[in-house]
C-alpha cells in the first residue's frame, strides 16, 4: 500500500502581519490610515480607528487558511 505525502501548508506572512486570530477564532485587523494625517479626521473617526476590528464570513475563513489555522 502506497504512503500518502501530507501537504505542509506555509504561512503568508503578508497575512500575518496584518490579521491576527484570537482564541475563541475571530480575526481581528487594524483599521488602515490611522496614523497620518489626524488633523483632517475628526476625534470620532481617530477614536473609532484605534480600536480592531473584525472580519466576518467568507474573507474570514479565507484568512485562516492562508494563516494555517
Amino acid at each position: 500500500m502506497k504512503k500518502v505525502k501530507k501537504i505542509k501548508h506555509k504561512v503568508r506572512d503578508s497575512v500575518a502581519k496584518r490579521f491576527k486570530v484570537t482564541k475563541t477564532g475571530k480575526v481581528m485587523f487594524e483599521h488602515q490610515y490611522g496614523s497620518h494625517k489626524k488633523a483632517s479626521k475628526s476625534k470620532s473617526r481617530i477614536r473609532r480607528q484605534k480600536e480592531p476590528g473584525q472580519l466576518k464570513g467568507e474573507f474570514a475563513k479565507k484568512i485562516k487558511k492562508m494563516l494555517g489555522v
